[in-house]
Formats: C-alpha cells, sequence, structure tokens
C-alpha cells in the first residue's frame, strides 16, 4: 500500500534501493522498532511540499 501512495516515490523494495540510499537501510531496520506503524491514511503534515525537494535531510533527523 505504501509505494502507490508515497507521493514523492520514496519507497522501494529492498532490491530496488539506490546505491545512495541504501545506508539508510539499518536507519529504517531501527526506526522502525521506535516508531508506530502507519495504519490507515493521513494527511500530508503541513509543511511536506517544502521538504519534498530538500536534499541531505538526515541532519535533520531527531530520534
Amino acid at each position: 500500500m505504501c509505494i502507490p501512495e508515497c507521493p514523492v516515490n520514496a519507497i522501494y523494495a529492498e532490491e530496488d534501493v539506490p546505491a545512495d540510499q541504501v545506508k539508510f537501510i539499518d536507519l529504517n531496520v531501527s526506526l522502525s522498532g521506535k516508531w508506530p506503524s502507519i495504519t490507515r491514511m493521513k494527511d500530508h503534515l503541513p509543511d511536506a511540499d517544502d521538504w519534498k525537494d530538500v536534499k541531505d535531510k538526515l541532519q535533520y533527523l531527531q530520534e
């Protein structure tokens, strides 16, 4: 469900992850154990469009 719903095409099957994104697989595993699962459609955050083209967002991550 998530792959077709993602507005910025940021979700990949593991075998299709671009080389420059592989480093995020372990991070995703870690965060998925801490953050709640999304089980229903939600509205986009008010600033979603402001962030969609921002590069190197990892520096803003607050675990």
